[in-house]
């Protein structure tokens, strides 16, 4: 039996799809369905069972659960403009807090989601406490979660790593709003107005030249499935993301090329967002090769396209 938690989501649902590829259906769902429309994430896939992650959490207190193969933890406030940190601690930090050492106790593999967050306002993204300097209370969150991990790992037996995500897009990510990836939410301007909103210069940047590592949601997975699928014990807290920066202009003109029409504004930048802005994110791989993960990672030009296909379906 394997447990994913944050099922309904993106990347939680991604990892349920993939696992019934490879034949694997005996999973526990777990989520908080809420008004929007993710439960459609898991309409294709299939389930054994689902908990609300609140009866999720009482579970694992009690420790009333069967034999569990691997937990991927995915569940989490993902949204950055949160400003209610106790909520934020104990929906990113208490709850992932409690999996670790649920999952250590009875020695089930674990993978959760970390953020590249945690490292805010840093221009280095080894994973190492000197670059660390969240910009936000959902950073921080992230980082704290880290933090727990590397005080009790020298005790733990079991896989567990902490997967810090850079910026994700891809397919099932519809429903998350002003929090989907950038690669959508431009993808879904050009379609309606023909327009990519790019923000102007920043910190030495040109136009849309402010640059990320963004990675294809299919990766994401592949990552997680190496550790949570693996006989090998693994165990640390890395970078997931491609090691490559590619500009918001690149997103854009790849979008516009696929498209066939539209054009690129540029508009400044919001002085609430401006001081805590991230002009540039590339993730170094060293940690996660070394635990022996060589993935290759997806163009961005390749992701692109078969996400513009998948949407344009829908």
């Amino acid at each position: 039996m394997y447990i994913v938690t944050g099922a309904a989501g993106f990347i939680g649902s991604h990892i349920v799809k993939e696992l019934n590829s490879r034949g694997i259906n005996s999973i526990i769902a777990v989520d908080s369905l809420g008004s929007d429309d993710k439960f459609l994430n898991l309409c294709d896939c299939t389930i054994s069972d689902y908990l609300d992650a609140s009866e999720f959490s009482e579970l694992i207190k009690s420790g009333k659960l069967g034999k569990i193969d691997a937990i991927f933890h995915q569940g989490a406030c993902s949204d950055t403009t949160e400003a209610d940190g106790k909520f934020m601690m104990l929906n990113n930090f208490t709850y992932t807090k409690n999996i670790i050492n649920f999952a250590a106790a009875k020695e089930i593999p674990l993978v959760y989601a970390s953020s590249a967050a945690t490292y805010g306002a840093s221009s280095s993204f080894k994973e190492i406490p000197e670059n660390e300097k969240p910009l936000n209370v959902y950073g921080y969150s992230k980082l704290a979660a880290d933090q727990y991990l590397r005080s009790v790992i020298d005790k733990i037996d079991s896989t567990v790593v902490g997967l810090r995500y850079f910026n994700v897009y891809g397919q099932r990510e519809t429903h998350k709003g002003k929090m989907a990836s950038m690669v959508y939410q431009l993808y879904r301007q050009i379609r309606t107005t023909g327009k990519a909103k790019l923000f102007e210069g920043t910190e030495g940047y040109g136009p849309g030249e402010q640059r990320r590592d963004f990675v294809y949601v299919k990766d994401v997975v592949s990552v997680n499935l190496f550790f949570g699928l693996s006989d090998k014990v693994n165990k640390g807290i890395v970078n997931c993301g491609t090691g490559k920066s590619r500009s918001f202009n690149d997103i854009a003109n790849t979008l516009i090329n696929i498209n066939g029409a539209g054009v690129i504004e540029y508009v400044p930048i919001p002085e609430s967002i401006k001081s805590k802005y991230q002009s540039f994110t590339q993730a170094d791989l060293e940690g996660l090769r070394r635990l022996g993960c060589n993935i290759n990672f997806h163009k961005l030009e390749e992701g692109i396209r078969e996400c513009f296909d998948e949407w344009n379906k829908n």
